[in-house]
């Protein structure tokens, strides 16, 4: 789990009712802003989820604010599940909510599996997205993955043993786009990334410090 320390617990305005989120600090002149969406709710995904608190950690080594939320109708967030179209409405909240806390940054958008649809979903909406981060991205599903392009630079994190998520599939996708992604390609991590998720973070560290410099 990710410390309580320096975090805070919330109940925001969401599209429909209250969304919880809890978002822990960085620093406040920073120049971008995360926001992590987390796997698919009907199968127990959670806004703490161990990707989703890995994701938020290494936003926390870039000395980046960031914010983990629950979707609509999971944990203390109100409404009922949309199939990835009304949750796209719950990140723009939280996208709002973020920006009238740090007006001056940038939002890096990141999803986890289905969470990695609606970043993705989120980034072809959302104005002014400076970078996003695509973890096990279910191609094929949710709309996300039918467009060519990206607004914006984004970093595709693939294990090569996902069971859920076909790694061959994915990466014929991402040949496909404009911008190409940077990727961090981990051959031996399955889908939930089970004894790599210290290598994930670290190479996203290194990954992001560069992208996120370059704007």
């Amino acid at each position: 789990m990710v410390s309580a320390r320096n975090s805070e617990h919330s109940l925001i305005a969401g599209p429909v009712g209250k969304l919880e989120v809890v978002l822990h600090g960085g620093e406040d002149t920073a120049a971008h802003v995360a926001i992590v969406c987390h796997p698919h709710p009907q199968h127990g995904g959670t806004m703490d989820n161990k990707v989703v608190t890995t994701l938020i950690r290494a936003f926390g080594e870039l000395q980046l604010p960031a914010v983990r939320f629950n979707f609509r109708g999971t944990g203390q967030s109100e409404g009922a599940y949309d199939d990835g179209r009304g949750e796209v409405d719950d990140l723009a909240a939280v996208v709002a909510w973020m920006a009238e806390r740090y007006p001056a940054a940038r939002p890096v958008l990141a999803g986890f599996s289905f969470g990695a649809g609606v970043a993705g979903n989120g980034a072809q909406r959302l104005a002014g997205v400076a970078h996003l981060v695509l973890v096990a991205p279910p191609v094929g599903r949710y709309g996300f993955s039918e467009r060519r392009s990206f607004p914006c630079p984004w970093t595709l994190v693939m294990g090569g043993r996902d069971e859920l998520v076909a790694p061959d599939m994915v990466n014929r996708w991402a040949d496909t786009l404009s911008p190409v992604p940077e990727i961090l390609a981990m051959p031996e991590a399955s889908h939930f990334f089970h004894g790599h998720l210290v290598q994930m973070r670290e190479g996203l560290v290194e990954i992001l410090r560069d992208r996120l410099r370059e704007g």
